[in-house]
C-alpha cells in the first residue's frame, strides 16, 4: 500500500494510491498520516483500506497540479545514519565505522518530495544524499532481534539528506550543524508499507543533478542493514510511531566528485529509491 499526503504545506490531506495510481482521500478514516495513525495500522486495517481503494469506495483526489507533502506528518524525530556505505566512506576519506554513526535532524527540516530546497545563508558546500528512509510504526525499546525490528517498521520512503559540508566538517565538528537547515529533509512521495517493499536490502538508489547521474548504488551495500540499524538505535533511544530513520547514502556525493560544483541556486536535483517514488527539487537561496 502507498500512503501519501496531498495539499498545501500545513493543510495536507491523507490519501492512499489505488492499484491504478488513482489517489483516494483518507480524511474520513484519519486526520493525518501521523504516529497515531501508523500505530493503529495493523495488517487488518491496511487490508481494509487497500480493499476500499481497489473498489473505488473512497472519495477520489485529483493529483494534477497538486502539491505532494511528506508522507508522514512532522515526525517526532529524524535519526540519521552516517557513513553507512563502504564506497561513500572511502570517498569521504573515512574509516569504516565499527558501529553506526548516529546524528539527529530537526523535524522541521522535513518537506515534500518536490518542494524547493533552500541553500542556507553563508553556505559554501550544500550537497545531496539519496537515502532510504524507514518510517517507524510501533514503539521500539531495547529490541533483541531482527524479527522484533521488522515488527516496528511501518514502511519506507525516499529521502534526500541534504547536507552543508562546510557546516558539517569545518564549523566545530558538529554534524548537526550541516544537517539541520530548513528544507534539508525532502521525504516521499509515498510511504510504502513494509509488506509491499519486501527485502529493504535490494533497492537501487539513484540521484541526478541537472540531468547528470551522480549517485547509482544499492541498499545491498549498506554496512549496517536496516533491521540491524533499527535494533541498534533502540538501545540508545526510544523510537516512536511516526519517527523517521534515514539510513545513509552511497558514493557519488559532490564531496567525492573532484572538480564538481556544490549545489547552487537554480540547480535541479532528482532522485529515486527502488519503487518508492521519485523526487525533484529546485535549489534556491534561503
Amino acid at each position: 500500500m502507498k500512503l501519501l499526503r496531498v495539499g498545501p504545506a500545513g493543510a495536507e490531506r491523507p490519501a492512499v494510491l489505488g492499484p491504478d495510481g488513482t489517489a483516494y482521500d483518507l480524511s474520513g478514516r484519519t486526520r493525518d498520516i501521523d504516529g497515531a495513525f501508523l500505530a493503529g495500522l495493523d495488517r487488518a486495517a491496511a487490508a481494509a483500506i487497500a480493499a476500499e481503494a481497489a473498489a473505488g469506495a473512497l472519495p477520489r483526489i485529483d493529483l494534477d497540479g497538486r502539491r505532494i507533502g511528506a508522507p508522514v506528518a512532522r515526525p517526532g524525530k529524524v535519526v540519521g545514519i552516517g557513513l553507512n556505505y563502504r564506497d561513500h566512506a572511502a570517498e569521504a576519506g573515512a574509516a569504516i565505522p565499527a558501529e553506526p554513526v548516529v546524528f539527529l535532524k530537526p523535524s522541521n527540516t522535513v518537506v515534500g518530495p518536490n518542494d524547493t530546497v533552500l541553500i542556507p545563508r553563508g553556505s559554501e558546500k550544500t550537497d545531496y544524499e539519496a537515502e532510504l528512509a524507514v518510517v517507524i510504526g510501533r514503539t521500539a525499546r531495547y529490541l533483541e532481534s531482527d524479527a522484533e525490528a521488522a515488527a516496528v517498521i511501518a514502511g519506507y520512503t525516499t529521502a534526500n539528506d541534504v547536507t552543508e559540508r562546510a557546516f558539517q566538517h569545518e564549523r566545530g565538528g558538529q554534524w548537526d550543524k550541516g544537517k539541520s537547515a530548513e528544507t534539508f529533509t525532502p521525504l516521499g512521495p509515498w510511504l510504502v508499507t513494509a509488506d509491499e517493499v519486501g527485502d529493504p536490502q535490494r533497492l537501487p538508489l539513484r540521484l541526478w543533478v541537472n540531468g547528470g547521474l551522480r549517485q547509482d548504488g544499492s541498499t545491498a551495500d549498506m554496512i549496517f542493514p536496516v533491521l540491524e540499524t533499527v535494533r541498534y538505535l533502540s538501545r540508545f533511544m526510544v523510537l516512536e510511531p511516526g519517527d523517521v530513520v534515514v539510513t545513509g547514502t552511497p558514493a557519488g556525493v559532490t564531496l567525492g566528485h573532484r572538480g564538481a560544483s556544490f549545489l547552487r541556486p537554480g540547480d535541479i536535483v532528482e532522485l529515486e529509491v527502488g519503487d518508492l517514488g521519485r523526487q525533484r527539487q529546485l535549489l534556491a537561496n534561503a
